[in-house]
């Protein structure tokens, strides 16, 4: 009788009540970890981030060996009848009538397939057409130049007298996207440039952004300053400094 019992409790099943409250376990359990699996996920997200960075880091300085020592254009253009070619730190882009193609840019010599420049946390498109990745930024306003820059050729490595002081590459953010060329909140080499707001950073990793510097080092940074000398920067957007200080060669 005794045993009969005991099966007849072992096997009726869970009621309604029951598995409710194992339900209600449950969602609370997911609560609690989903904050974990997101914060989780975010700071793979910053370190492929800073990965990325000095992966652009030892290809810079591969170019430098290369090109007596200067750092590559930031960009330059040419024309000839219907066809316009910009040749950017990141992407060349060739133009002819409707048609545009892209291919790898100054810094990495025309070769190789480039999800490198592809910043994890960045969900955007590139500013420029055709460009398959996006995010990152170049100094152009101290270091890279360019041809309608008031100093057109780059700088080189023997100008740079602080380098584990001036940023090189960055997490490249502003209201439109993701500009390509970075700028310092004050005129710098390039005097004759004003828009400095579409130069800034994105503080896209947790309220921090990531950047690559001269010497060869890669880190996160929380500090943010909005003002420059042409207006403020846009929400979770800024400089590495409220002067040019994290910009300047020397």
């Amino acid at each position: 009788m005794q045993a009969r019992s005991n099966r007849s409790v072992a096997s009726r099943g869970f009621t309604l009540a029951e598995l409710l409250v194992v339900i209600g376990i449950i969602a609370v359990l997911i609560a609690l970890l989903m904050p974990a699996l997101t914060t989780a996920r975010e700071e793979a997200k910053r370190v492929q981030c800073l990965s990325n960075l000095r992966q652009m880091l030892i290809a810079v300085n591969i170019y430098a060996d290369k090109f007596k020592g200067s750092y590559p254009p930031a960009y330059w253009f040419s024309s000839s009848g219907a066809t316009t070619i910009e040749t950017d730190w990141d992407f060349t882009t060739t133009t002819i009538g409707a048609n545009v193609t892209n291919t790898p840019g100054l810094l990495w010599e025309a070769v190789g397939d480039l999800p490198v420049q592809q910043c994890p946390s960045f969900e955007g498109n590139s500013n420029t057409a055709g460009n398959f990745y996006t995010g990152y930024n170049y100094n152009t306003s101290t270091i890279g130049h360019g041809q309608f820059e008031t100093i057109p050729n780059p700088a080189k490595l023997t100008d740079v007298t602080r380098p584990s002081d001036c940023v090189l590459f960055g997490d490249g953010q502003y209201v439109a996207g993701a500009d390509k060329f970075m700028r310092s909140p004050l005129p710098a080499d390039d005097t004759g440039f004003w828009a400095r707001w579409s130069g800034t950073q994105g503080y896209r990793h947790r309220r921090a952004t990531n950047v690559g510097y001269c010497d060869g080092h890669a880190q996160t940074v929380f500090d943010r300053f909005t003002a420059s000398s042409a207006g403020p920067a846009a929400p979770g957007t800024g400089f590495l400094s409220a002067d040019n200080a994290a910009y300047l060669r020397n």
